[in-house]
């Protein structure tokens, strides 16, 4: 089953800062983004919102390219965008406020566990289990 968004306009990772640039004087608030893995490249969804309609940018992304930040013109979108950096281990660029890998996942946390493949280039050890020992009731 396939899922059509209203009001989904594709943007290229080019135009995207104009895109999302041009949303905000006309009252467009960023609500969020989706990250959908489709094997090999990505789609990127932008969620804008204005009087309760939503208006949407869907950026297909290649495994490997790095994606503009939109945290210049909407910072809240820096959370977001680190969330999908650490879950699906994708590249931003100019990110106004970057966790480096840490917003939600500890260290010794499997990499980007949301990818249906692994990450280029990384390779990953699962953490050594260690065994919890309780203490005795006295």
């Amino acid at each position: 089953m396939s899922m059509e968004l209203d009001d989904c306009a594709p943007v290229t990772p080019d135009h995207l800062l104009e895109q999302v640039a041009a949303c905000k004087p006309m009252g467009y608030r960023f609500v969020t983004m989706s990250c959908v893995d489709v094997g090999g490249a990505f789609d990127i969804i932008y969620h804008f919102d204005k009087d309760y309609t939503l208006r949407n940018l869907r950026m297909r992304i290649e495994d490997g390219q790095s994606i503009p930040s939109i945290s210049s013109v909407y910072f809240a979108a820096a959370l977001v965008e680190n969330e999908i950096k650490d879950l699906f281990g994708l590249s931003f660029t100019g990110l106004a406020l970057d966790y480096e890998g840490r917003f939600i996942l500890s260290e010794g946390a499997p990499t980007a566990p949301m990818r249906k493949s692994p990450v280029p280039g990384v390779t990953t050890t699962p953490p050594e289990r260690k065994e919890i020992v309780w203490p005795k009731k006295q």
